[in-house]
């Protein structure tokens, strides 16, 4: 089971890894969408859920304070998903069903996330468990 507790956690990190160091190679045009979107300071605002995305990732592909990151990645999932996927403001039929689909997606991983809270620490292979394992040897 720790196995497959490692696949999923990897899939799982490795997914906000992506979207956080995205965040930062393509500021300008994240910032842009943002702004389109009614977000003040679009590009802070961008950084700032970068900086969380990245943060929440490492965390949990780490195992290191995972409680913590998985916190930076639901804080990121809830603010985000209402202010850029409003599925319910979209009046394009097309746009409407993507940002449901977007709005869903995230809505799915904040579930995910928040399940992962209560995972008793240390996880199985993270970097914790090892430092532990060092100290009481």
């Amino acid at each position: 089971m720790a196995d497959l507790f490692l696949m999923g956690r990897l899939i799982f990190g490795a997914f906000f890894l992506y979207s956080g160091v995205h965040h930062f190679l393509d500021l300008a045009t994240l910032a842009q969408f943002t702004a389109a979107k009614g977000v003040p300071m679009p590009e802070v605002a961008v950084l700032i859920t970068g900086a969380l995305l990245v943060v929440g990732a490492l965390s949990i592909l780490l195992g290191v304070m995972p409680r913590l990151g998985l916190a930076c990645v639901i804080l990121f999932l809830a603010g985000v998903t209402p202010t850029m996927h409003a599925f319910w403001s979209v009046t394009d039929p097309q746009m409407r069903q993507m940002e449901m689909a977007n709005f869903m997606k995230n809505a799915a991983l904040m579930g995910g996330a928040m399940m992962m809270l209560i995972i008793p620490t240390p996880w199985a292979y993270s970097l914790e468990a090892m430092t532990r394992r060092r100290i009481a040897a």
